[in-house]
């Protein structure tokens, strides 16, 4: 039994997931009340986002050094490796200029600027690389989602977040289209070995063709939980039933949806044997050599890592007795600092 409750009416619904069969459904307000009415999405046409910061992107690409084949992942110590409770920010050299509040709903503003800002500000961001397929099974949809998140284990639960209204998604966004007709999916996690590939499946192609076939990538008709494909380059994969979605309306349009939140459990696990260890229990990113999105058109790769032990109280703090002595050492600036704050406001 889990439990799902709607922040807009204080509803508690109780909804039988084992495993999820029929997806749950919430829209949500800026109005703070429920409303189940039909509305049409916000769509940000590309003209006005300007992704692409270069009239000529292939000759700014041909200017950079080439892609290095040979870097590797490797392991660095941290920043400052002798680092102490208490100390604060490491050594790092960093800039002292004064910070600026932004309102994202202040007048004049564009929900487009608000979407630029976060997705350069809110990095890296792993990519859900979306497999789904129509009710009748005759389309195919694969696409990339960057807004998307791991948020549980027991169950295995995932988000995705779409920029359009279940309503609008036959016309914008073909994977939600799909995902609220059949309530299943896969997951896909994507690897430097074809990115470009799926870069090419975020083209504006109407529904009913296939990124499949621009893509040139393999799909994998063997999930043992959803009809769709995985996709066969990925390293890693999850099959996924939908548990719930969730719907969200404009701030700057009200009475406008502008987003839907699919919440997708999964299902079955699909790795490739050289990237898991024995136990199943953990991926090599040297292996998986995940690729991340930053903001406009900028995708990130990982390299390097740094490891950190999770610190214990008693063990590496001692206890209440050493919390005392740090916060009584501490204690003093920090007090200060408040009270300067609170006589600001």
């Amino acid at each position: 039994m889990s439990y799902l409750r709607t922040p807009t009416t204080g509803v508690l619904s109780a909804l039988r997931r084992n495993p999820p069969t029929t997806p749950f459904f919430i829209r949500s307000t800026t109005a703070n009340r429920a409303t189940f009415t039909t509305h049409s999405a916000l769509r940000m046409k590309e003209s006005d986002i300007k992704r692409n910061p270069h009239p000529d992107f292939k000759g700014v690409e041909a200017s950079r050094p080439p892609f290095n084949r040979d870097a590797a992942f490797n392991f660095t110590q941290t920043p400052q490796p002798d680092w102490k409770p208490g100390s604060g920010a490491n050594d790092l050299p960093t800039g002292d200029a004064k910070h600026i509040t932004i309102d994202p709903n202040a007048e004049g503003r564009s929900p487009v600027n608000n979407y630029k800002l976060l997705i350069s500000a809110v990095v890296p961001r792993p990519i859900a690389f979306v497999s789904t397929r129509s009710k009748d099974g005759k389309t195919t949809n694969l696409a990339p989602f960057s807004y998307f998140q791991l948020i549980n284990h027991d169950p295995p639960l995932f988000i995705i977040g779409f920029a359009s209204s279940l309503e609008n998604s036959e016309k914008q966004k073909h994977s939600l289209y799909n995902l609220n007709e059949t309530g299943e999916c896969t997951i896909n996690i994507i690897s430097e070995h074809f990115l470009e590939a799926a870069n090419s499946t975020s083209i504006n192609a109407p529904y009913g063709t296939s990124e499949w076939t621009i893509s040139g990538l393999t799909p994998g008709y063997d999930c043992e939980t959803v009809k769709c494909a995985r996709v066969k380059e990925a390293v890693f994969s999850i099959e996924g039933k939908v548990e719930s979605l969730r719907e969200f309306e404009s701030r700057s349009r009200p009475g406008k949806m502008s987003g839907t939140m699919a919440v997708v459990e999964g299902t079955r696990f699909w790795a490739r044997e050289d990237a898991v260890n024995e136990d199943r229990n953990l991926i090599d990113p040297a292996v998986l050599k995940p690729v991340s999105r930053l903001g406009g058109i900028t995708y990130g790769r990982t390299v390097d890592g740094i490891e950190l032990l999770r610190p214990d109280f008693d063990k590496d703090l001692g206890g209440m007795e050493g919390y005392q002595k740090l916060e009584a050492e501490k204690g003093g600036a920090a007090d200060k600092a408040t009270h300067d704050a609170q006589q600001k406001i």
